[in-house]
């Protein structure tokens, strides 16, 4: 069982539940609710450098793979995906990945799916060697391929977008948005599109920049932190039309530090304004407001957006993972400061920490990267 004085918002009663439970127990009777660490509902015993879950419950993800040369030691990632089942299939070998006559290396950072759940977008980090001095250049660039492994040529060319970061599929399922940069290093960037078929086309945003964007679930449309490019100004918040250059400014941000995102419902967003506190906004009334004081990290959204799922540490570092619950919205008063609610966080998983996460598509379990040796394992989430 739990300890109430264990979610008390008082740190000393904390720190002395923990201590007399240590000694007495009293906290660690099994009960129904209790987690069991050892029989996750699926585990992947595999040096894991990013994954994503499918629509549909599946997983694909990428594997740490060296490949050695007469002359270099290259990293080149395989990618498998996992069915619901449990089956798993490799979509690319790595060491049979080349292109050109330079040799590269890559890891994999991210993947993101298309809405049908058959095509899939890998962002790579990329160090590619120039010339014989063995001078070398890093770049970020999108990998097109889909759930059987089949690489998505873009104009019959390469299947490879290059400075291509953050990029999404429409809800078409044939037009990309990604994002490119524009002021180094991933201060400002860009919004650009192309589509296989046909390649690159121009901008609706051309000229404009961003310090981040947000896509929105199931819309050609997202949120974005538009940012003059000489930074004369403040950070604003805009809807953007992905398929038109119809926008709308929803406000004007006292400060920006990262992490937008736009809830499962397309009817709030969430980004830190600094390093402490989080912002929420109602998209449809963007007067209607709310800030947490929950320290910077990285969260998921519950898909009945009542809490977050937070990891209280930056992206690839790792923490423990914690429920934030959220408050109303409330309408910001004139030449009044908007009050900072100070939510008491709720561990999950024994507290342990980990470096990388993702809810399923569900939200009745959550797939967690063990630090150290990377092994995926996904639990369920108890009430």
């Amino acid at each position: 069982m739990t300890c109430p004085c264990s979610r008390s918002r008082f740190g000393w009663l904390c720190r002395l539940c923990s201590l007399v439970c240590a000694v007495v127990g009293c906290c660690s009777l099994p009960s129904a609710n209790a987690q069991n660490l050892d029989k996750p509902l699926q585990s992947i015993d595999e040096e894991i450098t990013a994954f994503a879950y499918a629509p549909n419950g599946r997983i694909v993800y990428s594997v740490y793979r060296k490949l050695k040369t007469k002359a270099y030691d290259l990293e080149h990632d395989d990618v498998w995906l996992q069915e619901a089942n449990g089956k798993r299939r490799r979509l690319l070998e790595g060491q049979k990945y080349t292109r050109g006559t330079q040799p590269f290396s890559y890891l994999i950072d991210s993947f993101r799916w298309s809405p049908n759940g058959h095509l899939i977008l890998a962002q790579l980090l990329t160090t590619t060697v120039v010339d014989e001095s063995g001078k070398a250049e890093d770049s970020i660039e999108t990998m097109l391929f889909d759930d059987s492994g089949h690489e998505i040529r873009i104009n019959k060319g390469g299947n490879v977008i290059p400075d291509a970061a953050n990029a999404t599929w429409l809800p078409d399922n044939t037009t990309i948005a990604f994002l490119s940069e524009s002021m180094k290093p991933r201060v400002l960037f860009s919004l650009k599109y192309a589509r296989p078929a046909t390649g690159a086309f121009p901008s609706f945003y051309e000229g404009r920049t961003f310090r981040d964007i947000a896509w929105m679930p199931g819309a050609s449309a997202a949120i974005a932190v538009e940012q003059d490019h000489n930074f004369a100004g403040p950070a604003r918040l805009q809807r953007l039309n992905l398929l038109s250059d119809e926008d709308k400014e929803l406000a004007t941000l006292d400060a920006y530090e990262g992490g937008i995102s736009v809830s499962p419902s397309s009817n709030k967003v969430a980004y830190f304004i600094d390093k402490e506190i989080l912002e929420l906004r109602d998209l449809a009334s963007p007067n209607q407001v709310a800030r947490l004081r929950i320290g910077l990290g990285v969260f998921r959204w519950s898909p009945d957006e009542s809490r977050l799922l937070l990891k209280r540490a930056l992206e690839k570092k790792s923490g423990d993972l914690v429920w934030i619950d959220l408050p109303p919205l409330a309408p910001i008063s004139a030449n009044h400061e908007i009050p900072i609610a100070q939510p008491t966080p709720i561990p999950i998983l024994h507290g342990l920490t980990f470096r990388d996460f993702a809810l399923s598509p569900d939200g009745r379990s959550v797939a967690v990267i063990i630090p150290g040796k990377r092994n995926l394992l996904v639990f369920p989430l108890l009430r």
